[in-house]
């Protein structure tokens, strides 16, 4: 027997469903029987639908909608790319530790306007919920010597990485990270680290040349920049470190100094794990060389030192518990250094008030322009040999801003870490199928905007007969969920436009795609 039509089909699940749900028995099986022999469904199947369980076939006037219904719509996912952006791309458990920072500080300095029901859905958010919606921005964004101990050594103790006990503010570990590239041959810029144990408190500092003296400069450059004393200083067993020199530095100065032991880079945890997600994601791997690279990354850490220590919340090691082989972890909630610095009972009232008075007048932003303006400064200078130009002290962040909700599309946003790009493709494969009928379809969804795109398709179809074929169908849904995420962030950022620039900017709309995909 042939298949019958579809609608045919539907409408003869429709006459049997009533009475195969009232009757029993033998009647019930000859209904089920009937509609297998008619429809072609598999038995099972037809089970399914005769007792009204099938999605696939909605009752006369649009099914119920099953499922748990969308908590967190476009506009939240919008907002919570813009705040991840802003934070630099932390991850969900951290991002939800900086929302309470980062919306009063965007908001109070005029860059984000979120309606009252979106701020609260994005305050409100789990971490679990925020990675799951930054999902599919992080999917297009998925984007390396050991040294001979010396004879100052015994003049040195050791400090393992289970010796700290719970220190006061102002220990700190210190470490050298090069930046020579593919050899080490020659001389290269290098950075001097060092991180707090207590807080996660980082400070870095470049060097143009790998020497005791540099590095005793540099760290009594730094103490008065740090909120808090320098009372202890842990090293590696390198020459620059283990010297006459920064031993005396410390002597005088009652600073505490301690080594690790050789080739065991885990005694210096803290400081190694800085070296990753501070200085290899703000610089990246590529080889810098003489003054001018030297003064375009003390530059990129001025900005930076205060956007890591004031805005980025980081995790800090509560518990760590051995069971047979495994070993188990326990954290303390994620909080930034300056929230770890107020919280100790170590730092005075006085301090307290300077980094309140300081987290107050930092715009998070503006710091974040700043790192990606000496970002693209710092590769222009290494790869094109361009000098540095310093830009106006008042620089409009508005474009800035806009570009943070569509970042992602890009890929990888930092200019240290980005791949050369490809050529711009500036024309279309094929004709757009919906040129002409798309401003019909604008003032369709103006005046509905929930309707699906199978509705607006069939609706389409018979309104211009002939004109559409079936296999569009999947073109028309991608358009207009392009139109919604653009809606979508028109919202998030509470631009009050006219209705006709609205729609001029909807109609662009297939253009806008088609640059953005190439």
């Amino acid at each position: 027997m042939s298949k019958i039509a579809g609608a045919v089909r539907r409408e003869l699940v429709r006459v049997l469903r009533e009475r195969y749900q009232t009757s029993a028995g033998e009647e019930r099986k000859m209904l089920l029987e009937e509609l297998v022999r008619l429809s072609g469904y598999h038995r099972k199947y037809a089970i399914t639908v005769l007792n009204g369980r099938s999605r696939r076939l909605p009752a006369t006037g649009g099914g119920r909608k099953r499922g748990r219904p969308c908590v967190y719509d476009e506009a939240v996912r919008q907002a919570i790319i813009v705040l991840w952006e802003a934070s630099d791309r932390v991850c969900g458990k951290r991002l939800k530790a900086a929302f309470p920072l980062l919306v009063p500080a965007l908001e109070a300095h005029g860059h984000l306007h979120l309606d009252t029901a979106i701020r609260e859905k994005v305050l409100g958010a789990s971490a679990a919920s925020i990675d799951r919606l930054l999902k599919p921005a992080r999917q297009v964004t998925t984007p390396r010597r050991k040294r001979l101990a010396t004879a100052l050594r015994k003049r040195v103790p050791v400090r393992t990485f289970s010796d700290w006990n719970d220190p006061l503010p102002g220990c700190m570990e210190a470490d050298l990270v090069v930046h020579c590239g593919d050899t080490v041959a020659g001389r290269f810029v290098h950075t001097l680290t060092l991180t707090d144990i207590a807080s996660g408190w980082t400070e870095c500092v470049p060097l143009l040349v790998r020497g005791c003296a540099q590095v005793t400069e540099a760290i009594e450059a730094l103490r008065p920049l740090m909120p808090f004393p320098l009372r202890a200083l842990d090293t590696d067993n390198g020459s620059e470190f283990l010297n006459d020199t920064l031993i005396e530095y410390c002597h005088e100065r009652n600073i505490e100094f301690t080594r690790s032991r050789p080739y065991r880079k885990n005694d210096q945890a803290w400081v190694e794990q800085k070296n990753g997600a501070v200085v290899r994601r703000l610089v990246g791997y590529r080889r810098l060389e003489g003054w001018p690279a030297a003064e375009a990354l003390s530059r990129l850490y001025s900005a930076s030192r205060l956007f890591v220590n004031f805005f980025q919340p980081s995790f800090k090691l509560a518990a760590k518990i051995r069971v047979g082989a495994h070993v188990r972890k326990r954290y303390h909630p994620p909080q930034t250094p300056c929230q770890r610095l107020l919280a100790s009972d170590a730092i005075p009232a006085e301090i307290k008030a300077k980094l309140n008075l300081s987290s107050s007048q930092l715009d998070p932003l503006r710091l974040l322009e700043d790192i990606r303006r000496m970002q693209s400064h710092l590769v222009a200078l290494v790869d094109q040999g361009e000098a540095y130009t310093p830009s106006p002290a008042n620089r409009d962040l508005t474009g800035f801003l806009a570009s943070l909700s569509s970042a992602w599309r890009t890929g990888e946003a930092r200019p240290t870490h980005r791949a050369k790009p490809k050529a711009v493709r500036h024309w279309r494969s094929r004709i757009d199928p919906f040129e002409s009928t798309w401003p019909q379809m604008l003032i369709w969804l103006q005046e509905s905007p929930d309707q699906t795109g199978h509705e607006l398709f069939d609706r389409l179809r018979q309104t211009y007969p002939g004109l559409h074929q079936e296999g569009q169908l999947r073109t028309l849904q991608r358009r207009v969920k392009d139109w919604r995420a653009l809606m979508a962030r028109r919202l998030v950022f509470g631009l009050q436009e006219s209705s006709a620039t609205q729609t001029s900017v909807a109609i662009a709309l297939p253009s806008l795609i088609e640059s953005q995909s190439s």
